[in-house]
């Protein structure tokens, strides 16, 4: 009884600990990025401050048409029953993780099996990969920022350099009003009075 007590709390448990796992990951909000596709000679248009905008060309020819990907398909779902059931009777592998239809628990490798399918379609399909393309444009953009940054320091302590020099000019000029002391002139030994 006591076990059964313990698994139970476990169970309902289970669900409040993966609830802090999404909203720590919220709390770390990461580039904004807009994903378009623009035909032809479209701009693509400019991102806002602080976004990557990434664009994925296509010919103006495919702007009215289905997208390439859904053109054509070698998805699992357009192959006929008969080949599929031939497929299966082909399996050599057959227990368990298998997905094989003969055999103990032959079919709990056909989940995996079709999370593998799906995966491997999702790494060679043709569709456009907006990841690359996001990663390329972020890599351009910090490719850039040591020089940006080197540039507004220099252009900072120009101003700074300016900014002095403008203050010690106003300082050496006389007030409104006073007028210039003039400057002593430096005697010479021929003037200077002999001693007694």
């Amino acid at each position: 009884m006591l076990r059964r007590t313990i698994a139970a709390s476990l169970i309902a448990a289970t669900p409040l600990l993966a609830l802090g796992a999404p909203v720590a990951a919220q709390d770390e909000a990461g580039d904004k990025v807009n994903m378009v596709i623009v035909y032809g000679d479209d701009d693509c248009p400019t991102p806002a401050d602080g976004e990557i905008t990434v664009c994925a060309r296509k010919e103006e020819g495919e702007r009215y048409r289905i997208p390439e990907n859904l053109r054509f398909s070698d998805s699992t779902q357009n192959v006929a029953w008969t080949e599929r059931v031939d497929r299966y009777e082909m399996v050599g592998s057959f227990g368990a993780l298998s997905c094989d239809p003969a055999g103990a628990g032959g079919w709990t490798g056909c989940t995996q099996q079709m999370i593998n399918a799906a995966y491997a379609d999702k790494r060679e399909g043709q569709n456009v990969r907006f990841g690359q393309l996001i990663e390329a444009a972020r890599a351009e953009r910090l490719s850039t920022i040591d020089a940006d940054a080197a540039a507004q320091q220099e252009r900072v302590e120009q101003i700074e350099r300016e900014y002095m020099e403008r203050l010690e000019r106003e300082r050496d000029q006389a007030l409104p009003g006073e007028q210039a002391e003039p400057e002593a002139a430096p005697q010479t030994p021929a003037e200077e009075e002999p001693e007694a």
